[in-house]
């Protein structure tokens, strides 16, 4: 058994031995869910920037940067943007509203603030695509293990499953916290010191400029930050912004803050650290460029870059940091969609009067049932990117209207909400269908959608402004039943 392999392995056992431990301390839903709104600045930022920088930013920017250059920072650098106006503007609120009314998910605001009915929609909307970008996170995780040891995909997806079930089923949030402040550590270290050693084993900066113009088969400037053309960095925008602004699995770790100034605190240098990331990615597809420009698939780059440009320690060291990184956002989007399934449809639909051990009980089978179909779809998706835009295209567009409407609107109804998010769905679908995912000029089949939301949900709050009752008796997620 090949060293890196080994080291994998024991990382991995070493992972969920450590969220066994902490599952402890889990004595009820409110800390499975939101991790008893204890969570400080630095558990905040390190439970974030561990869940942001995950298979899409790291194997699939990697991929991009081998693609596009430089420009692939807009992947993570849009992602920063977002959460850096969700830190300082949206956050704050939400936790606001969320610790008056023990709301546990961003659904639970929805219902709040709308009805049942807009609840029910985003909850099976948020699943379908969620679905997709955890099987994304496995693929990396399958990607990472093909190439360090030839193991084929579909073993490598049911390892690096069964690995962040273990750990998120146990302890939730709670538990999540803590393990991502150690992944981060790992991740961020090893990635880090892979910058300067890569370009070093291709010979240097300019060396690097040499290599890359030799191998590319486009005429993209592979050196700017906007090499890929602005209608490439528009899309990437227009996804990424707002599903970073009101991404339900975000929402619900600002939720486990203790107060508004931690989210504003913790949040905003996870935007700060994510801005700075994104240039990591780009760079070492670069490298992997230069060094193996004939790569069967370009998220393979950085797995191959890791073992191949590196020294055997720093390989060792830096192929566990992009394991570390799957393993820590698969956990998320895991989490995310176990308390979607356990709050907003099983307690809310099926058993509202559930006691908070038996809502724990049924968010761990939930986490337990999503892996699985994680594991299963993960298997015959083809890419990360492909799963990874399934879901952020989904969600910014169902989603970025209604939340920011209800936030500062109290004039726009249920009847509204649902009309957006069908609208903008259907819209974006078409645009998908007559341009062959295209888009018109600079406008991307997720900005026309989200640009229909905002214009449906304007008819409404002009031609029919209504008044929102104030749902003062409204208990979320997380009361004591």
């Amino acid at each position: 058994m090949n060293l890196y392999l080994v080291a994998l392995l024991a990382y991995s056992i070493f992972l969920m031995v450590l969220g066994l431990v902490i599952s402890r301390r889990v004595k009820n839903s409110s800390d499975f869910l939101v991790a008893g709104r204890s969570l400080g600045p630095g558990r905040l930022f390190a439970t974030f920037l561990a869940a942001n920088i995950g298979a899409g930013s790291t194997v699939g920017a990697t991929g991009l940067g081998y693609s596009f250059g430089l420009s692939a920072w807009w992947w993570v650098g849009s992602a920063s943007i977002g959460t850096l106006i969700l830190s300082q503007f949206l956050g704050p609120r939400l936790w606001t509203i969320a610790k008056q009314h023990n709301l546990a998910t961003l659904q639970d605001f929805l219902e709040f603030r709308y009805s049942k009915s807009v609840k029910a929609l985003i909850a099976v909307l948020f699943w379908c695509g969620s679905l997709a970008i955890l099987a994304g996170q496995i693929i990396a995780i399958a990607w990472i293990l093909e190439t360090v040891a030839a193991i084929p995909k579909w073993q490598g997806c049911i390892i690096g499953g069964l690995v962040a079930i273990v750990y998120c089923t146990a302890g939730g949030l709670m538990a999540s916290a803590f393990v991502n402040m150690f992944e981060l550590a790992v991740t961020m270290s090893g990635l880090l010191l892979a910058v300067p050693f890569a370009i070093h084993a291709v010979g240097g900066w300019t060396t690097l400029h040499t290599l890359v113009a030799a191998h590319q088969t486009t005429s993209t400037n592979m050196f700017t930050i906007v090499g890929a053309g602005p209608k490439q960095v528009f899309a990437w925008i227009a996804i990424l912004v707002p599903s970073f602004m009101i991404s339900p699995g975000l929402v619900q770790k600002i939720y486990g803050a203790r107060d508004t100034r931690t989210v504003r605190l913790g949040v905003g240098l996870n935007s700060l650290g994510q801005a700075i990331f994104a240039f990591v990615p780009p760079i070492l597809g670069l490298c992997a460029l230069a060094a193996l420009p004939h790569l069967a698939k370009a998220e393979l780059a950085l797995p191959a870059a890791m073992k191949l440009l590196l020294p055997k320690w720093l390989g060792v060291w830096t192929l566990a940091s992009i394991f570390s990184a799957e393993l820590s956002a698969t956990d998320a989007i895991l989490f995310m969609l176990s308390t979607s399934l356990a709050v907003d449809l099983y307690k809310t639909f099926l058993n509202p009067g559930i006691s908070q051990q038996k809502l724990l009980i049924a968010s761990r089978i939930a986490s337990v049932a999503a892996g699985i179909i994680g594991i299963l779809l993960a298997a015959v998706l083809p890419s990360i990117i492909a799963a990874v835009s399934i879901f952020y295209s989904l969600i910014a567009v169902a989603l970025f209207v209604p939340v920011i409407a209800g936030l500062y609107s109290r004039r726009v109804l249920s009847s509204a909400a649902i009309t957006s998010i069908i609208a903008a769905i259907a819209a974006t679908l078409i645009t998908r269908q007559l341009t062959a995912n295209a888009g018109y000029g600079i406008f991307s089949p997720a900005a026309i959608g989200i640009a229909t939301a905002a214009i449906v949900m304007l008819a409404f709050r002009v031609l029919y402004p209504q008044q929102a009752p104030k749902n003062i008796s409204f208990a979320g997620g997380t009361n004591a039943s």
